[in-house]
């Protein structure tokens, strides 16, 4: 094989094996088009979805367990509820536990625009926590 033929059998190996990457989790976006939250979704998916489990958007970015568990996996949003607050105060900081998230990897409209998407669906899929009796005080 000549020199011209491995270099394109290299290039097209190279870009199949991106495809093959780009399209782990793309499910797709399950927010319709006219909700208020689908700009969050679109953003969060272009920009968060690498490292963040949502199933509404596709995302599989999450470690599924410890054995296989890397830096940039981040927190699964099917199974972690979160507030507005919380969710600018991981954008502006680059997170909560010093993960490797760049801080302002959104700014602006479209920080709040993810925050208000995460904090209307994340947490989905969050056991609920039992009711625990009162303690009567006496």
């Amino acid at each position: 094989m000549g020199r011209v033929a491995k270099i394109l059998a290299s290039g097209a190996a190279a870009l199949a094996a991106t495809i093959g990457i780009s399209a782990c989790g793309s499910q797709g976006i399950s927010v319709a088009k006219t909700s208020p939250y689908y700009e969050g979704a679109t953003i969060f998916l272009d920009h968060c979805s690498g490292c963040h489990t949502l199933s509404v958007v596709g995302a599989e970015g999450s470690a599924t367990s410890v054995q296989n568990r890397l830096r940039t996996n981040a927190p699964n949003f099917n199974a972690r509820v979160e507030s507005v607050q919380n969710v600018l105060y991981a954008i502006e900081n680059g997170g909560f536990s010093g993960q490797v998230m760049p801080e302002n990897i959104v700014v602006g409209q479209q920080a709040q625009a993810v925050a208000h998407f995460l904090a209307h669906y994340a947490g989905r899929d969050a056991p609920v926590a039992p009711n625990l009796p009162q303690a009567s005080s006496q």
